[in-house]
């Protein structure tokens, strides 16, 4: 049982550590947390596109009904998000999610969506971890139903009242990377209008290949397929299309700050609101946010951050610069399925490439990037003290104006640009961040920021 661990989105590991006894242990501790919490109503337990997600949340529902819940099971593989949203839709206790999201096929993983949608807090994933045990079955009179739902339609009527746009004349790109977005995605994009053009669509356990990461070095076919079909838009999501990754004729693969500006300055043609950035995510937000009125709240790194901030400051938009963003009114998770319809609403107002570069005429230019550096996990907490006790009064040239030390050490320069040092939530590495007014610049700073941190590794 010490193999099982909830990290940052749930506990993920490896289909040698991650056997079905661990997840029916998992489901017991789960059963046994809710109970505790006085909480009866139907749990929904979800899966992604993996090849064994489906077995493992079969064994899930079968604890979970042995422990007198009603369980709810999709009638297909399908993203995350779709199931936070079942839960506050339907008024359910919580639910399930196995998925290893961006992982290789040889992961699997499962996290737990609390009663409000949002990302468990470590409060609650602590409680959950606390009562991992073998299966303690009621009398089989006494189990819970498992039924089979629609988790797709509702998820769609809702995203279509929360981005009400027309995409005629709008063509997109969809690219499932083989994952569980397939036919979701795609359909939404069509049922608004849009032409649009599927690729990797297909259920692959093995995802072609490629890890379902959409990162730079993984989305040339829809780069390729962006150019090759002339289309407006390209939209990629990872495994379980919680996340979301755009490509545009004149960029290429879209920085997701530069997304994250783009869609909040939209929002804000029609609306006002804060909008919520964690601490790795571009300034630029700060700008727009201010030039409206409004402000920006930074978070720690992690959506379930994020999503804390969304409910206390009542956030239009909330986003983090790996690709997860959510709107007001919706659930607070991570939502790649709807992102993916407004950036296409975006982009039917004014193409995303012209309004960034509006955005960046109005408010500067932006360059931001990320390298790592590795670190054990027993080494990280050791790294930050030492990293607190041997700061530097400049960096790359610059003062330092400012600390902020939210998650790891941010390092506000007197030229405007930063440097952010923190321990990955999901990894053995440290994580350095920069963002500046040009490529050189960030390339400046990282390599400085890669310099104060390897020494201590």
């Amino acid at each position: 049982m010490d193999v099982i661990s909830f990290g940052t989105d749930g506990w993920r590991a490896t289909l040698d550590t991650f056997t079905d006894r661990r997840v029916r242990i998992v489901g017991q501790a789960v059963a046994d947390y809710l109970a505790s919490e006085g909480h009866t109503d139907p749990v929904i337990v979800g899966y992604d596109a993996r090849e064994t997600s489906e077995g493992f949340a079969e064994s899930l529902a079968d604890v979970l009904a042995g422990n007198g819940f009603d369980v709810l099971l999709p009638e297909r593989d399908c993203p995350t998000p779709l199931v936070a949203y079942a839960v506050v839709d339907r008024g359910l206790s919580g639910a399930l999610m196995v998925t290893a999201s961006h992982n290789p096929p040889e992961y699997n993983g499962v996290k737990f969506i609390p009663a409000d949608g949002a990302p468990a807090l470590p409060a609650v994933t602590d409680a959950i971890a606390a009562r991992v045990a073998e299966p303690d079955l009621l009398p089989e009179t006494e189990h819970g139903a498992v039924e089979t739902v629609d988790v797709v339609t509702p998820h769609a009527e809702r995203a279509r009242e929360l981005v009400d746009a027309d995409l005629a004349g709008v063509t997109v790109v969809h690219d499932a990377m083989h994952g569980s977005g397939r036919g979701v995605v795609d359909e939404l994009l069509r049922s608004a209008g849009a032409e649009v053009v599927s690729i990797r669509n297909d259920r692959d356990p093995e995802f072609g290949g490629t890890p379902p990461e959409p990162s730079v070095e993984n989305l040339d076919p829809l780069v390729d397929a962006v150019e090759a079909h002339d289309a407006d838009l390209g939209v990629a999501n990872d495994g379980d299309a919680d996340r979301v990754a755009f490509v545009t004729p004149g960029r290429g693969k879209l920085d997701e700050n530069l997304f994250f500006a783009a869609a909040y300055d939209y929002l804000l043609e029609s609306d006002v609101g804060p909008a919520v950035r964690t601490v790795s995510t571009t300034f630029l937000i700060d700008r727009i946010a201010e030039a409206h009125g409004q402000e920006a709240v930074e978070t720690a790194v992690g959506f379930k951050w994020v999503a804390d901030a969304m409910a206390e400051y009542d956030a239009l938009m909330g986003g983090e610069e790996s690709g997860g963003f959510s709107i007001r009114d919706h659930v607070r998770e991570k939502d790649g399925v709807l992102m993916g319809l407004l950036g296409a609403a975006v982009t039917a107002a004014e193409p995303i490439d012209a309004r960034v570069d509006r955005l960046i005429d109005e408010h500067g230019d932006i360059v931001a990037d990320k390298i790592s550096v590795d670190c054990p996990d027993s080494e990280k907490e050791r790294v930050i003290d030492d990293l607190e006790a041997t700061l530097p009064e400049t960096v790359a040239g610059r003062a330092i104006a400012d600390v902020v030390t939210l998650d790891g050490f941010k390092l506000l320069l007197e030229d405007g640009s930063w440097l952010l040092v923190r321990p990955s939530g999901t990894e053995p590495k440290m994580r350095v961040y920069a963002e500046a007014g040009s490529r050189g610049r960030v390339d400046e700073l990282l390599a400085a920021g890669r310099d104060l941190v390897a020494p201590l590794t």
